[in-house]
């Protein structure tokens, strides 16, 4: 199983990015997607997740929904992460994951990308 994260760079805040992740070695259909995010000296936080079927869709919080947008195009085998409005404390390396059941714990996913790192200037 494989899970490529692409996407980041650098940004002015109050910019966007989109970050997108391909999956490879696995049924993605049948396969809840998160992002995680790390930022510098912090431990590995949740973001957004999206479950096999699109049906529901979970944020860390009510800010973060607010800007930022989860989504999945099984064709593609691939799930985004739409980021608007972004705060220089966006910053972080950004991680796809993938398992059977959507949650807002690492420990429900099986399966992680190497990360992609967004920086946002102030």
């Amino acid at each position: 199983v494989q899970l490529q994260a692409s996407g980041g760079g650098l940004v002015q805040a109050g910019g966007s990015l989109r970050l997108s992740c391909a999956a490879s070695g696995l049924t993605f259909s049948n396969y809840a997607m998160a992002w995680f995010r790390q930022a510098p000296g912090k431990d590995r936080e949740f973001v957004a997740g999206i479950d096999w079927s699109s049906s529901a869709t979970y944020y860390a919080d009510s800010a973060m929904k607010g800007r930022f947008t989860i989504s999945r195009d099984d064709a593609k085998s691939t799930v985004y992460l739409q980021m608007n409005s972004l705060k220089a404390e966006d910053t972080a390396v950004y991680y796809c994951a993938a398992g059977l059941v959507l949650g807002r714990g690492e420990r429900s996913y099986n399966y992680w990308g190497q990360g992609t790192l967004v920086t946002v200037s102030s």
